[in-house]
């Protein structure tokens, strides 16, 4: 068997980050070693309180769970989104509460701790914004040279954006912040809405979920509920897409990536309509993938297979020895 990748998860824990965390767990090919917090889909305290819930109601109390950035580079927490991931980020189920509390450092410091400790190994998975990244940066220009990669979920490369015309939630939330990760000396997979929206969860797949004889998986499946609710007005269905799991999906290396093109991705910084945009040089792409010579950024606009049947057959794997461990 290949070593599992450690992996630094970063996360603004709402409905589908607790998916992709499900699935991180149950992943053999990852060894999730530490989990930062922001402010996004709610504040970046409430995400480690459903953090360290969720870890504890799946027997993963070992993994470190440090409070990153409240506001962001350029102004502060707007909130969360409530109407899409319920008042408390986990579709308003309430968790029993975990005995441990987040550990005394922040998310900023766990993240350089571990990039020393994991040198050269360590993947950094974002799923929310990226305010905690661009601060470790600042805090140490050297953290690219130990890191092995990075998968970041956000933008809209050719697709409408889900918060603006042209932007996707966790690039606006923080632009400066986004600008900063993919200007910064590392490889970057980038998983835009063009990709995760073709990716569905069916009530179906929801319907297993709830029937597995292990609490944690039937905890996914409730808070889905809620964010199922909220898709409706986009599918005209009962479903949800899904954003974070195929980012998590991408990390673990778990299906292929048949248009992936290596190309320069800038974020608008700017305060007009644009703000938030990943503007991504997709010209001569007609013809096929086409990488544009130094790009360290890969677009994601196609993968190989559907993720849905691997992500549920992972999620419904009870009782092993990644989730149980």
């Amino acid at each position: 068997m290949t070593t599992p990748t450690p992996v630094y998860l970063d996360c603004d824990t709402g409905v589908d980050d607790a998916v992709a965390l499900a699935y991180l767990l149950a992943s053999p090919a990852i060894d999730l070693v530490g989990i930062g917090t922001v402010s996004g889909n709610t504040s970046a305290a409430q995400a480690a309180r459903n953090t360290l819930d969720l870890l504890q109601l799946a027997g993963r109390g070992d993994i470190p769970v440090a409070i990153g950035a409240h506001d962001h580079l350029s102004h502060g927490f707007s909130g969360g989104a409530p109407h899409v991931h319920g008042d408390n980020g986990i579709g308003g189920v309430i968790l029993p509460r975990a005995t441990r509390e987040p550990e005394a450092s922040t998310a900023v410091e766990l993240l350089i701790e571990l990039s020393h400790r994991f040198s050269g190994r360590l993947h950094v998975l974002t799923i929310g914004p990226v305010t905690n990244i661009a601060l470790a940066l600042a805090a140490d220009p050297a953290l690219p040279e130990r890191i092995a990669g990075v998968t970041t979920m956000g933008g809209a490369a050719v697709v409408p954006g889900n918060i603006t015309p042209v932007a996707e939630a966790n690039i606006f939330n923080d632009p400066e912040a986004a600008a900063v990760l993919l200007a910064a000396d590392w490889d970057v997979t980038l998983v835009p809405l063009d990709v995760t929206m073709d990716h569905t969860l069916s009530e179906a797949d929801r319907g297993a979920l709830l029937t597995s004889a292990d609490p944690f998986t039937r905890a996914i499946g409730e808070l889905l509920d809620h964010y199922f609710d909220f898709y409706l007005g986009e599918y005209g269905i009962r479903t949800c897409a899904l954003h974070d799991p195929l980012a998590a999906i991408l990390a673990a290396g778990a299906v292929g990536l048949t248009r992936a093109p290596r190309v320069p991705v800038v974020v608008d910084t700017s305060a007009g309509p644009g703000r938030g945009q990943t503007i991504a040089d997709l010209r001569g792409q007609r013809m096929g993938v086409r990488d544009h010579a130094g790009s360290r950024i890969r677009v994601v606009l196609e993968t190989d297979a559907a993720i849905t049947p691997h992500l549920v057959e992972t999620l419904l794997a009870v009782g092993t020895p990644s989730l149980r461990s």
